[in-house]
């Protein structure tokens, strides 16, 4: 009877273990050097937006709210860095948090004259799949689909050397 127990014990380790050798990908945290967790979420006009889609391209995912003191003051230097990388292999989603969804966000930018490519996660389930802590809170996605860097807080994304960083990432001017 020992024997068998142990034997049982034996095999759910393994199965434990063997588990953990077929994790998908997608499974993993989203964390630099993992692959960016694929998603879905409808944009302003409720058109689907795939992360996966935009591989080939660099991607700038950031986690919003209109109601974030920090995020309304990144907001510009967004603005701008989207409009210097227009026509380059490059897409910005600005994931809107915010439970007022497509409203609140419409608001918001009318307010402020913005215009951003915006995605709504009106339930938080992409903010908690990539494991956000608040916002915002910015992921680099290089052109293989890979996160290449996470950032906490706002960050003057329009800043020169932020730019040439980008660049450097997408493989090239």
């Amino acid at each position: 009877m020992r024997r068998w127990i142990a034997a049982l014990l034996v095999a759910a380790a393994l199965g434990v273990a063997a588990a953990g050798c077929t994790k998908k990908s997608a499974d993993l945290p989203a964390v630099e050097g993992n692959a960016a967790p694929d998603f879905t979420l409808k944009d302003l006009s409720g058109k689907p937006v795939q992360l996966s889609t935009l591989k080939g391209k660099l991607v700038l995912v950031n986690f919003w709210a209109t109601w974030c003191p920090p995020c309304r003051e990144e907001i510009p230097s967004m603005v701008k860095l989207n409009q210097v990388m227009q026509g380059k292999n490059f897409q910005m989603l600005a994931i809107s948090i915010d439970e007022g969804g497509k409203g609140a966000v419409e608001e918001f930018f009318k307010r402020g004259g913005v215009t951003l490519p915006a995605l709504l996660d009106t339930d938080g389930q992409v903010a908690r799949r990539y494991g956000t802590t608040g916002v915002p809170e910015t992921f680099v996605v290089d052109p293989k689909g890979v996160i290449r860097k996470k950032v906490v807080g706002g960050l003057d994304w329009s800043n020169p050397e932020v730019i040439q960083a980008l660049q450097e990432i997408m493989g090239g001017k």
